[in-house]
């Protein structure tokens, strides 16, 4: 749980350094995220005179449903303390939570941008939760269980091969850890213009630490779903369960490794690309949902074959 908090706004921050490089600019440190979470902790919080209590409990709520959501992925060793409960079902369902919290959090306050926000996540979250169930199916059916630990091993075995199916759940995977992120092109998390943001327009309101407690779990939920990946489709050098510690080291530089291959692609895919209408949004979710369907299928008619 430590090392997820401690490497998610380094995640952010590597990501936007590599973004401002290949556009040919300098950009800021790597390092800058951690000062802006330390002067948003340390300013007075601004509330709205008709701000309810879910208003101001929303930021904590949303900070630690994805802070245990992020440290049930196993990131460099399997069999954790907390292995046993971290299943698949249980990490759509605690990031489905804090997106509740959110869109409510958005609504709360009556604003016309926080009502756009909260609408447009929801749009978003009803194309992209189906798509993850499907890749969820996919790997189901392949490992025989939802539980984390025992994908990441069974996906690293040999038995497992290359599989169409499961190329399709990764592409899958892609395209809703890149919707539910807000990034481009479905969002772009550095703007603040009015007919394109999303996330940006549920957290206008909020300031001091409130918006330190969503930056924070906006970072960590990026490290989630790259860390996600990582374990299940890149399954390589983790640690299993009662390893050593030369183990551990080994699989925690290759966790490391992941981050940097998959923060510097996400930053090179995003500079690559521009971001879309909204309202083509649900066709760019469509395709994920339609990929993550076909690979349950083919898994059904391989194995009817």
């Amino acid at each position: 749980m430590a090392l997820v908090l401690l490497l998610a706004p380094l995640l952010t921050g590597y990501v936007r350094k590599v973004r401002a490089r290949l556009l040919r600019r300098r950009g800021a440190s790597v390092f800058q995220p951690y000062r802006d979470l330390l002067r948003l902790l340390r300013k007075e919080v601004v509330l709205a005179e008709n701000a309810s209590w879910l208003f101001r409990a929303a930021p904590y709520l949303i900070f630690t449903m994805t802070w245990v959501a992020a440290a049930l992925v196993p990131t460099f060793a399997t069999g954790m303390i907390f292995s046993w409960i971290a299943d698949l079902i249980a990490l759509i369902a605690l990031l489905a939570s804090a997106r509740f919290f959110l869109a409510l959090a958005g609504m709360d306050i009556g604003t016309g941008f926080g009502g756009i926000g909260s609408s447009r996540e929801v749009m978003i979250a009803s194309l992209a939760e189906p798509a993850m169930l499907l890749v969820v199916f996919t790997l189901a059916l392949v490992a025989g269980s939802t539980q984390l630990s025992f994908v990441a091993a069974h996906m690293a075995s040999p038995e497992v091969g290359l599989r169409v199916s499961l190329g399709l759940a990764l592409v899958a995977l892609i395209m809703v850890g890149i919707a539910e992120n807000a990034r481009v092109p479905v969002d772009n998390p550095s703007t603040h213009l009015e007919l394109t943001m999303v996330h940006e327009a549920m957290v206008l309101e909020y300031s001091g630490r409130h918006l330190a407690m969503i930056e924070i779990a906006s970072s960590i939920k990026l490290l989630l779903y790259i860390s996600l990946i990582g374990c299940i489709f890149v399954p390589w050098s983790l640690a299993p369960a009662g390893a050593g510690w030369q183990a551990m080291g080994i699989g925690l530089l290759a966790y490391l490794a992941k981050l940097a291959v998959g923060g510097f692609l996400l930053a090179m895919f995003e500079t690559a690309i521009a971001k879309m209408r909204v309202f083509r949004v649900p066709e760019f979710l469509g395709a994920a949902l339609m990929l993550g369907l076909l690979g349950t299928l083919l898994l059904f008619v391989s194995r009817s074959l």
